[in-house]
């Protein structure tokens, strides 16, 4: 038996969806990718979504939307994916890491004040396998630290102190002290990435609060500006009057196409049942790996619940060389497990930028011995049986 470990979740409504976007004969950034927007605002509940090619994407064009760049310090969790802290460092912003509390992938409070200074301007929380951040506790520390906070541009102004942006790459759905993935920080970072949730093959977006003193419409607007080489019209505007343009700034192509949107279209008007599924299969794997030495994050607790995106388990008692040990047995068995994630300090890129692992032991610690096990929609119940009878096994082993 094969089990992949995240393909996409396509059906004839993704596949319809495409073919109406192919056949009106607008394929690129036009009428689906705004109904898009509008329709993750009433999922999400919120006033403001901007849909362009990436998460990546949507973090750095948010920090652009701030102003921020050299001589600025963002401050994120060394337990991610590098596409975080590479959004930072692409606006020449200096990229300050936290370690996480032990035995958890959340970042550590204690450990993120301490590295708070003057010229901080943006906390990015990571929101790894759906698992909400303490947004609350976050951003009352920023509020905290507004006595030291030198804002430059009348959005950090207004906002008054350090800009909160979640990391929700994984984390569409889900909900933490009352508070929706999109709503609980300042700006929020979607992914739609092939392996994730709800996918547009590649895309992401963007969602904000409002902010005193601030019209929305006119960040909406610099979003657009910057996503499309600073051109004051998109091709779907100028088609629809008159030609004519501006290029107000020499930035960036990062949008989003229709046919993208499409797929979202489809895939969000399904979207609470592919999360129904995600936790009727992360029951099963609960049920089944009791007892066993794999552990597992728990999914729901008295104030939150994650988007099911990753299954993340520790194998309790193995080190980093057995965990390597345990996955190749799983692929012998047809079985494609994962890590998530091998903390920023331990690759080439971020050791050249002066990332010491000592200075980040609960990420490394955690990382050793985690393993993503296959969750996505396309299993049938058989599968999640033999995936948990194959890891069973699979320990015996050793």
């Amino acid at each position: 038996m094969r089990i992949d470990f995240s393909p996409p979740d396509i059906t004839e409504a993704e596949i319809l969806e495409v073919v109406d976007t192919l056949k009106s004969g607008w394929i690129t950034t036009g009428p689906k990718v705004k109904r898009l927007e509008e329709n993750l605002c009433k999922y999400i509940g919120v006033d403001n979504a901007v849909c362009l090619n990436s998460a990546t994407a949507a973090l750095e064009m948010t920090l652009r939307i701030l102003n921020i760049g050299e001589g600025d310090e963002v401050i994120t969790s060394a337990y991610t994916y590098t596409a975080t802290a590479s959004a930072a460092l692409h606006t020449g912003a200096k990229v300050v890491l936290v370690d996480t509390q032990k035995d958890s992938i959340n970042m550590d409070l204690v450990n993120l004040e301490s590295k708070i200074t003057p010229k901080t301007k943006a906390i990015i929380p990571v929101d790894v396998g759906g698992f909400m951040q303490d947004y609350n506790s976050i951003i009352k520390l920023a509020q905290e630290k507004k006595n030291i906070f030198k804002p430059n541009g009348k959005i950090q102004e207004a906002i008054g102190r350090i800009a909160v942006i979640a990391d929700g790459a994984h984390s569409l759905g889900a909900v933490r002290d009352g508070k929706k993935s999109g709503t609980a920080a300042d700006f929020t970072a979607f992914s739609f990435h092939a392996v994730k949730n709800l996918t547009t093959a590649e895309g992401g977006a963007v969602t904000f609060n409002n902010i005193n003193g601030i019209d929305s419409s006119e960040i909406y607007k610099q979003y657009q500006l910057y996503s499309l080489h600073g051109q004051s019209k998109d091709a779907y505007a100028k088609m629809n009057g008159c030609w004519e343009y501006d290029i107000v700034g020499p930035y960036y192509k990062c949008n989003m196409t229709d046919i993208m949107a499409s797929l979202g279209i489809a895939q969000l008007k399904r979207y609470d049942s592919l999360l129904e599924r995600r936790f009727e299969i992360i029951k099963m794997y609960d049920e089944g790996f009791k007892g066993t030495n794999i552990e597992s994050l728990k999914h729901i607790d008295n104030n939150s619940k994650t988007s099911g995106h990753l299954y993340i388990t520790r194998l309790n008692g193995f080190d980093e060389n057995m965990r390597g040990k345990f996955i190749n047995k799983l692929l012998e068995k047809g079985i494609r497990a994962n890590v998530h994630f091998k903390p920023l300090c331990l690759f080439t890129a971020y050791k050249n930028l002066g990332f010491d692992e000592k200075d980040f032991k609960n990420a490394v610690d955690f990382y050793k011995n985690e393993v993503s096990i296959p969750l996505h929609t396309k299993l049938s119940d058989e599968q999640v049986s033999y995936v948990i009878e194959s890891c069973k096994q699979t320990l015996k082993e050793f």
